[in-house]
């Protein structure tokens, strides 16, 4: 579309010209004023397309981090009619219920914790347990666990805010129980909780040391565990065989709270392979303490969120790891990925690492399956209809880059569109 030097065309004009975006049209006339503005009428249709782009859309995981943060995590597939629920009504007695009554309850018989409420992500659970327990008095947690997670969100500036006052014990690397002994009976202080934070995406290894969970539980203060994570049981009950080697030494809520921890706090969208929600679960004193808490209300969240983490919660007391996405796909073999790979025709088949991702298990990787291409195919391949992320190998000098796509993370279902959109592509071979 042209106009004149000395007339730019209408707004409304412009914006009906490129409605076949399918943006609604307050959005296209956004789009056709800054086309306008910025002397480029021409420009309106990009700048519209740019904007549907942005929008939450389904794409392809072909990165093989499992819980690739920026791709929302765990994926599961969730969906309810158009219908009310009995989010807080007692069936039985047609009184008001409690929204934490099933989903808690079914959390908390999975990982064998006596009660548990629900929040909005682990942050949450951080904020409300040290606000529920400790607010106005110390909390002890040692060096090596003051971590700083996505963000910039800083375990310090968290506690801040829940009002609780930080008490640093031990060393960067070593820490010991007389270390926060020390801390809980020194009559200056006035230790609530003894906090452990999980190390989430990063490890301290070489001259190292730290108290087990028996140990700091048999101090004088209640011992909360951030596990981070949300692996619910180091025995995996719910997979078919031992559990995977690449489990080792994770922290899990029920071996945890039988270790002695009081509380437990997790993401619901990570090991446990749920949305997105902060769990705290255990004792159910303390659970009640921090669900009495002011700021519970705030961080509770919805009856989708809820309805989720129920078929998950009883997907694991079914032991049925194969309804749950993510374990689903961490527990393919790679004689399976092979036979896929093959089925592909296109590309060659390479030997590749998964990750789980979202800050779980640092430094660890999976044994995978791979097709690789040539070149940095990319962004080719998230311009996509149907926007497929891959991750670049940049091999040797003389090598060059390829481009892989693990199918480790990219689902069966999506293996034709996959296959097509690489033979698509001008390098491919």
């Amino acid at each position: 579309m042209s106009a004149s030097a000395d007339r730019p065309p209408s707004v409304d004009k412009l914006a009906r010209s490129i409605a076949d975006v399918g943006l609604p049209h307050p959005m296209l006339v956004d789009a056709a004023r800054a086309a306008i503005a910025a002397g480029a009428p021409d420009s309106a249709r990009s700048i519209a397309v740019a904007t549907s782009r942005r929008m939450l859309r389904p794409v392809i995981n072909a990165t093989g981090t499992i819980l690739h943060t920026n791709l929302g995590r765990a994926p599961m597939a969730w969906e309810q009619p158009e219908r009310y629920t009995n989010l807080e009504l007692d069936l039985t007695t047609g009184q008001r219920g409690s929204r934490m009554a099933t989903a808690g309850a079914l959390i908390a018989k999975a990982c064998g914790a006596e009660d548990a409420i629900i929040v909005n992500n682990c942050a949450a659970a951080v904020l409300l347990g040290l606000g529920g327990l400790a607010e106005g008095r110390d909390v002890a947690v040692s060096r090596s666990e003051l971590v700083e997670i996505g963000g910039g969100f800083r375990i310090p500036d968290v506690m801040a805010r829940s009002g609780a006052n930080l008490i640093e014990v031990g060393t960067t690397n070593r820490t010991r129980v007389d270390d926060f002994r020390g801390a809980v009976d020194d009559p200056n202080n006035d230790v609530a909780v003894v906090l452990r934070v999980h190390q989430s995406n990063y490890t301290i290894v070489g001259f190292t040391e730290a108290p087990t969970t028996a140990q700091l539980a048999g101090l004088n203060a209640p011992l909360v565990a951030d596990i981070g994570s949300g692996l619910l049981d180091s025995r995996c009950p719910w997979l078919e065989g031992d559990p995977p080697g690449w489990l080792a030494d994770e922290p899990a809520a029920r071996q945890t709270l039988d270790g002695g921890a009081g509380l437990v706090m997790f993401s619901g969208d990570k090991l446990f392979g749920g949305p997105q929600a902060g769990i705290i679960a255990g004792d159910a004193e303390l659970v009640r303490k921090c669900a009495a808490h002011p700021l519970a209300r705030a961080l509770r969240p919805g009856s989708l969120v809820l309805a989720a983490l129920q078929a998950t919660a009883l997907a694991y007391l079914a032991e049925d790891g194969d309804a749950i996405p993510f374990w689903r796909m961490a527990s393919l073999t790679v004689d399976q990925l092979r036979k896929r790979a093959d089925a592909y025709g296109v590309g060659e088949i390479v030997d590749v690492m998964s990750t789980p991702g979202g800050g779980t298990l640092p430094g660890v990787e999976i044994p995978s399956v791979g097709v690789a291409v040539e070149g940095d195919q990319r962004e080719a391949l998230r311009e996509l209809d149907h926007p497929i992320i891959a991750r670049v190998d940049h091999g040797d000098s003389s090598a060059g880059e390829t481009t892989v796509l693990d199918l480790r993370t990219i689902h069966p279902d999506d293996d034709e569109v996959v296959a097509g959109a690489l033979r698509s592509l001008p390098s491919a071979t």
